[in-house]
């Protein structure tokens, strides 16, 4: 199979996400050229095709592929306590501030198969805040959402999050929140009581509730500049004032007027706190 040249190629993928666009409604458009240029050919290589056009005529007429397509693009690299040092930051800075509410809506955007929403319910109990937070754990990707009401995880991967929970400043013993089932940590449904698991597109979807707190970790790396732009404008319209804003290690808010609406809150754990009357 020759590789197409650059132009190309770029007139062909630029084809295919307009083409599943218009009939699936799933808009990629403006997703990063690269990382949507792997997952493309990843999934021709997987079906033997020859073309990104192959690969576009097989999307139209066979749903299947299209679902195939759709769980490639979805973004679904997650661990429960994923940077230890950004729980750590939770836990010491921010909560601390949170605590005087009488109710809190945390908002998990790009949840996947949600261990960071387990990760933040069980910060939360332990800190004694669980029972008037709410967390909405959101994703484009209804397969994951299904995995991440079940609360099962693979039970080799608790090794890493036990350390994760510890590096965190866990207080008990990580094994307390969940039992064993065969091959699986089921994880207790006391957890969950205050999760609310929902469909929703950063692309296409607008802001649906206030939030005191929105994460939303190495997500907007997979976004071109003009996407980015339209995310920040509905985490903006979704975040009370005082509220806080939680990126990832590798993004920022580096768009014009954000120097008037945000100001670090920790700048190592790219924490933003949304001034009071910044509009």
């Amino acid at each position: 199979m020759q590789s197409p040249s650059a132009d190309l190629e770029g007139v062909e993928l630029e084809l295919l996400l307009e083409g599943i666009y218009r009939y699936y409604g799933y808009d990629f458009r403006n997703y990063s050229f690269s990382s949507i240029q792997r997952r493309v050919w990843h999934r021709i290589q997987r079906e033997k095709l020859e073309s990104i056009t192959a690969l576009l005529n097989k999307v139209l007429h066979d749903p299947l592929m299209m679902e195939k397509l759709y769980l490639d693009f979805s973004i679904n690299v997650t661990e429960m306590f994923r940077d230890p040092s950004f729980f750590k930051a939770l836990r010491q800075k921010v909560l601390p501030q949170l605590r005087h509410l009488p109710s809190i809506r945390i908002w998990h955007a790009g949840c996947s198969t949600g261990e960071e929403a387990y990760s933040m319910a069980i910060l939360l109990q332990e800190e004694g805040l669980l029972d008037k937070t709410r967390i909405y754990a959101t994703d484009m990707n209804n397969h994951v959402l299904k995995q991440a009401k079940l609360g099962s995880f693979p039970l080799h991967k608790m090794k890493g999050y036990t350390s994760n929970y510890v590096h965190s400043e866990g207080r008990n013993d990580f094994s307390e929140y969940y039992t064993v089932r065969e091959n699986h940590a089921i994880f207790h449904r006391e957890l969950t009581k205050n999760i609310v698991f929902a469909q929703h597109n950063l692309v296409t979807d607008g802001s649906f509730n206030e939030f005191h707190l929105i994460v939303c970790r190495n997500v907007l790396i997979y976004f071109n500049r003009e996407l980015q732009a339209r995310v920040h404008q509905l985490f903006l319209n979704s975040l009370s004032s005082n509220g806080f804003l939680a990126l990832g290690n590798r993004e920022g808010l580096s768009f014009p007027n954000n120097e008037e609406i945000y100001q670090f809150f920790d700048e190592e754990e790219r924490i933003y706190r949304r001034m009071k009357g910044g509009q």
